[in-house]
């Protein structure tokens, strides 16, 4: 088995190329990250994907249009409600997979969730970095990434959002295109969570508290249970505990 990913470029909504990254062999696991970020930084670079793989799955990793290595269209029309769910959806059609677990982090988890509230049954689901407050309440958390990406150009070292705004701009994304992104991005009603019926597991850093409760969501949940490990919402990405936790939870 490769220990590097392999990578495709399958189209989504209207065509929109989506990067997708493989590692490893056997039952796809479906893996979504977080916002600005992409499948290199949240999965493969700190070694999570691989421990996935070493427990004998296959991870599959979506970039999120506007990020990684996926397209990031400028025209707003090419932004309908919801993109990124016709998106994940156009390409786990074109994929056909069969049976799959889903695993998202932060964004990547809020759209976990609306996925499966549209329909898709993964047989497990793994949502990290994320708290009820945040899933349930879209608008404060859009609005306030909203502001910050007006920033982009004129934040300075000192500014409340400079750090943040350092990391969007390492990773390169363009603000425009990510505001799009955000603006079509619609809300959860608590009701949708009702759907969440398969074994869940609600991950999160020890010190994170950005996006709510994670013990709150995993106790609305169907069959969830919580779990924390080292780290706040950015840095617990970068410890081995979090893929730890992951692959042992798909494992059981």
């Amino acid at each position: 088995m490769s220990n590097e990913p392999r990578l495709t470029i399958v189209p989504g909504y209207a065509g929109i190329g989506v990067a997708v990254h493989r590692l490893g062999a056997g039952p796809p696991v479906v893996m979504i990250h977080g916002l600005a970020s992409s499948a290199y930084t949240n999965w493969i670079r700190y070694g999570h994907a691989a421990k996935i793989a070493a427990a004998g799955f296959e991870a599959i990793m979506l970039d999120l249009r506007c990020h990684g290595e996926s397209e990031a269209p400028l025209d707003p029309a090419t932004y309908p409600r919801d993109v990124a769910l016709l998106d994940i959806e156009a390409v786990l059609a074109a994929l056909d997979l069969g049976a799959i677990d889903l695993v998202g982090y932060s964004l990547g988890a809020r759209f976990s969730v609306a996925l499966v509230s549209r329909g898709l049954k993964p047989g497990r689901l793994v949502l990290g970095g994320m708290g009820y407050e945040t899933l349930t309440d879209w608008a404060a958390r859009r609005d306030h990434f909203l502001a910050m990406l007006a920033r982009f150009d004129v934040s300075r070292l000192g500014d409340a959002d400079y750090l943040a705004i350092q990391f969007m701009k390492q990773m390169h994304i363009d603000p425009v295109a990510v505001s799009l992104l955000l603006r079509s991005t619609g809300d959860i009603a608590p009701a949708l969570l009702d759907s969440v019926t398969m074994p869940t597991l609600v991950v999160a850093g020890s010190e994170d508290r950005e996006v709510g409760s994670p013990e709150t969501l995993a106790d609305r949940l169907a069959d969830a249970r919580h779990q924390f490990v080292p780290g706040n919402h950015m840095s617990c990405v970068t410890r081995p505990e979090l893929g730890d936790a992951i692959a042992a939870y798909l494992a059981t």
